[in-house]
């Protein structure tokens, strides 16, 4: 159970309920914090005074007074128009980690939303109900308005309550118009009172919340990174002068020096490694601990900025005490897209390295003896073209990467008839960087695959025992996908083995 407002929600509380159904709770302290808030908007609202969003227009409209009797009506109208995003649904995953995040946000006291709201949104959650939400069309500023209206439409209703207005969700497995979805779960759907509209749509939580699922994958990465190098090393009969735990010392790099750690651990007790006189290594296995240790320090750093944006209070105006609106821009998705930009740099550099690997694993000229293309026997290359067309795909994807790694956030066009003049493109960083993590867990299972394949053929003629974790690594790829010496569509062998890596039984307790 993860209950909100008694403590900072984590990360990997976040993944939890994302991905694995973890149940949420509103905690008594946020409950209070909600109501408390919600007073102090009654008493604004009884000042008169002009506030923008709860009496006012919105956007290039805020200085549009809005009378008493079309509150709730201005908070609907917001909800509905501003629900225009397009393309692909997101992963179900990702819409229940913006619902998380948005329930946090609003539960943090400075939102003037009513206890309803929140507990409507953790209804929702524990019981699976989940809005499909079209994954394009967000500037992250004024946060992700539009994605958040799509969720909207499937909880909150006006008089009319119209079918066709309550946008879509998934319940029990099954598209339902998000009125029936509610209605099946025994869930009421909320008529939206001033500033509410306001406070569900105003924030970059659907980037906040996919860049939280982005660093958990990234991190794993990394790790699979650490694996991978450490079995293209012994199939390379690398040198082990590369991770000396003083090299790394003399450095001082956290991140480096855990991952020279790290690979130090695979490949301990091979007798593969530095079975030749070599002084060096190509730098894509001797400066490995450079490049993965310094992905582990960015995504030591952006997991700090994303755990603060997960807890943070990002509509627009925030209610404070004594009873007092403030209007300004903690919607902004900027530091969430300034992160994905750089965790989409950071990763898409753990495959580029890694394709290197690849590569030279294949280059007969490269491999330390081993058949061109890892052939089963040099006297069938040319009618076998062993793993010649496995590498083609990882360089396929390290050049998409390097187009998807160009940043986002300094990209930006003006809207709302220029009141929102700079816009922070953070869902589109978020989702590029998505898009390349997926991407390196394929380079890095192509890595895997062609390194045990190369062992195989070295222990024709080399005698040696690899290390004990790459042995287990190695025998958890071979169980499922068993050495063949012929031509075979290999992509479905890799695929078994990135299954492997991404439900996590090939690190697993290791």
């Amino acid at each position: 159970m993860i209950n909100l407002g008694d403590h900072r929600l984590s990360l990997d509380e976040l993944v939890q309920v994302a991905r694995h159904g973890a149940k949420v709770n509103l905690s008594g302290e946020a409950g209070e914090k909600i109501e408390e808030s919600h007073r102090r908007l009654l008493k604004i609202i009884q000042a008169g005074d002009p506030v923008y969003g709860i009496n006012t227009g919105f956007g290039i409209f805020s200085d549009q007074r809005i009378p008493e009797k079309d509150w709730a009506r201005l908070s609907r109208n917001l909800i509905l128009s501003h629900a225009v995003a397009t393309g692909d649904p997101l992963p179900l995953e990702v819409v229940r980690a913006a619902m998380l995040v948005r329930a946090n946000t609003l539960s943090q006291g400075f939102s003037g939303v009513r206890f309803e709201v929140v507990d409507t949104l953790i209804k929702m959650l524990n019981n699976g109900v989940t809005p499909v939400v079209p994954s394009q069309g967000s500037l992250g500023s004024s946060g992700d308005l539009s994605l958040l209206s799509h969720m909207a439409l499937v909880f909150t209703t006006d008089s009319e309550d119209l079918d066709e207005q309550s946008g879509w969700a998934v319940f029990q497995g099954t598209v339902l118009s998000g009125k029936a979805a509610m209605a099946q779960a025994g869930i009421d759907r909320i008529i939206l009172g001033p500033k509410e509209g306001l406070a569900i749509n105003n924030g970059a939580t659907f980037s906040a919340a996919m860049a939280a699922l982005n660093l958990h994958d990234a991190a794993y990465c990394v790790e699979l990174g650490e694996a991978a190098t450490a079995l293209s090393l012994e199939a390379m009969l690398g040198c082990s002068s590369a991770y000396d735990e003083r090299l790394h010392a003399a450095r001082g790099q956290e991140g480096q020096m855990k991952s020279a750690e790290n690979i130090r651990s695979y490949f301990a007790g091979s007798t593969l490694v530095d079975s030749v006189c070599r002084v060096q290594d190509a730098y894509s296995l001797r400066c490995a601990p450079q490049v993965l240790g310094s992905v582990r320090d960015t995504i030591l750093f952006a997991s700090s900025v994303i755990e603060k944006e997960i807890n943070a209070a990002t509509d627009n105006p925030l209610i404070f005490e004594p009873a007092t609106a403030i209007s300004g821009g903690n919607f902004h998705g900027e530091p969430v897209g300034m992160v994905m930009d750089f965790i989409g740099i950071a990763i898409a550099e753990v495959g580029a390295i890694s394709e290197r690997r690849t590569f030279r694993l294949t280059d007969g000229k490269l491999n330390a003896g081993l058949p061109p293309m890892l052939v089963d026997s040099e006297k069938d290359a040319g009618l076998n073209s062993g793993l010649m067309m496995p590498q083609y795909t990882a360089v396929s994807l390290v050049l998409e990467n390097e187009t998807l790694a160009t940043p986002d956030t300094v990209h930006s066009l003006p809207t709302s008839g220029e009141q929102e003049d700079h816009n922070a493109n953070s869902m589109t960083a978020t989702r590029h960087a998505r898009q390349i993590i997926e991407n390196v867990t394929h380079i890095l299972s192509v890595e895997l695959y062609t390194a045990c394949r190369a062992i195989d053929l070295r222990k024709r003629t080399a005698s040696g025992i690899l290390g004990k974790k790459n042995t287990e690594v190695y025998n958890r790829i071979r169980r499922q996908v068993p050495y063949h010496g012929e031509d075979r569509i290999w992509s479905i062998e890799i695929e078994k083995v990135k299954e492997l890596a991404t439900t996590h039984q090939l690190l697993g307790d290791l």
